[in-house]
């Protein structure tokens, strides 16, 4: 046992025990610490110098104090298919109260298996886990709301994929794994106590204000509607692909959660697809939005019982927040959209103005985060723009008298990002080390992590990694 800061406590525990099982994680044989996020230790409290040292405790062969290791249940429409699922490969070790008393989950990733792993040998490779770490700190720099990576360590144990592959553990922290599947776990296959008593919990820690509330229910489902529709717009301002939008990879915090099959786009196409088992392009990056209000739908759902007792009134209600999540998408969007642009006044044609940039840039092959930049390069002249598709389009929005756009120059592309990972299983880290960096001031020109990949990365294809 150490203690270095640590201040677990386990309100997630106190609810029925229909939602999680205890479970201790599976001992490693060789943990060495592969990268350690000094700053996001530093915010939780912890001795972020000792603890940097201290692979064993983030593989889970040593507990911090306190601890009180579960696997939380959960369940999901997986590509619009129910399943019950859980944390099959995950050990929720606690909740760190920050010193400023704001409350973090703790979890591993990779620990082993679980009650909930399904026939999965409950392990993680080192190259998705690293993903995840790198792609969550540049969502994170991005001003997006996202789970973070404590820490990656090495197991030295193999794991068996598409072939042999170095283990490893991430160490994840997020404002709660609750999902919107857990809810639909409970709808499911708890009672109607259950599902107040978890409704009831996630009020009381994600939305205090409305627990004295008469429609409480209504009002979270609101909530979380808001938050949804304000997370996917920002994914789309970016060019963020998710990739595997099921049920059980949605937080109800409203936070970015289970970076599997992400990336972000290079060439603007709206079609995208990054993942290889989303062969119809259900989650492609036009759908994304959509997706979100179909998740919500199921939200909704779980939570009829509980808005009223009579199932005609509880679906009108559910129906009247959930047609409410596009007017909370697309103001959020075209507000984005706005900033992306530098219009400082509101008008009618903004949207219009928009659309036609992304039509432009989707006839003309134009890559989404180096357009966008260019605006930001000079609102008075930016020669980049001077090419015959761009020219009359320019002109009207130099009309508008924008002020300069504060658009990123640096994003993850998927290209730098197999690079590092490739570097990082060799036992090289500085190239990862270095796209960090970069990635941690995206809105700063980096001519190395600015260039599209090459015509070899154009049909780019992540998998999920378990």
């Amino acid at each position: 046992m150490v203690n270095d800061g640590w201040n677990l406590e386990h309100t997630y525990a106190g609810l029925p025990k229909i939602f999680y099982r205890k479970q201790n994680p599976v001992r490693v044989p060789v943990p060495q610490t592969v990268i350690f996020n000094e700053g996001l230790a530093r915010d939780l409290g912890l001795d972020y110098e000792k603890l940097k040292q201290d692979a064993e405790i983030f593989a889970g062969n040593k507990l911090p104090p306190n601890s009180l290791p579960i696997a939380q249940a959960y369940a999901g429409y997986q590509f619009g298919h129910f399943a019950m699922l859980g944390d099959g490969r995950a050990i929720l070790l606690g909740e760190q109260v920050t010193p400023n008393g704001r409350r973090f989950d703790i979890q591993l990733k990779g620990s082993g298996r679980t009650r909930f792993s399904r026939g999965g040998d409950g392990y993680a490779a080192l190259q998705p886990m690293l993903r995840e770490y790198i792609i969550s700190e540049a969502m994170f720099s991005l001003g997006i709301p996202t789970t973070r990576s404590l820490a990656v360590v090495s197991t030295g144990r193999d794991v068996i994929r598409e072939k042999t592959l170095p283990g490893a553990v991430l160490t994840r922290v997020a404002a709660s794994h609750i999902r919107v599947g857990t809810f639909n776990y409970v709808a499911a296959f708890g009672t109607a106590d259950d599902l107040r008593a978890l409704a009831d919990y996630t009020i009381l820690r994600h939305f205090p204000a409305l627990e004295n509330e008469s429609d409480k229910y209504v009002l979270l489902l609101r909530e979380v509607a808001q938050l949804q529709a304000a997370l996917i717009a920002q994914w789309q301002l970016v060019g963020f692909i998710h990739g595997v939008m099921n049920t059980d990879n949605m937080a109800v915090s409203g936070e970015t959660i289970d970076f599997g099959p992400c990336a972000f786009m290079d060439t603007y196409d709206p079609n995208t697809v990054f993942s290889s088992i989303d062969t119809e392009g259900r989650y492609s990056y036009k759908n994304q939005p959509a997706m979100g209000a179909w998740n919500l739908a199921r939200f909704a759902e779980s939570l009829l019982p509980l808005i009223h007792e009579n199932k005609a009134n509880a679906a009108e209600q559910a129906h009247a927040e959930i047609s409410n999540y596009w007017e909370y998408y697309n103001t959020n969007w075209l507000n984005g959209m706005r900033k992306k642009l530098g219009f400082t006044n509101e008008s009618p044609q903004d949207a219009e103005i928009a659309t036609e940039l992304l039509d432009i840039m989707e006839k003309n092959k134009l890559d989404y985060t180096n357009t966008f930049y260019a605006l930001s390069t000079s609102a008075e002249e930016n020669s980049s723009l001077e090419i015959p598709s761009l020219s009359e389009w320019a002109k009207k929005w130099r009309g508008k008298n924008p002020t300069q756009p504060r658009n990123p120059a640096v994003i993850p592309r998927n290209h730098r990002v197999e690079e590092a990972l490739s570097a990082a299983e060799q036992g090289d880290l500085s190239v990862m080390h270095n796209l960090l960096s970069a990635l941690q001031n995206p809105y700063q020109p980096h001519e190395e992590y600015s260039q599209p990949p090459p015509p070899t990365h154009c049909n780019y294809k992540t998998f999920c990694g378990t």
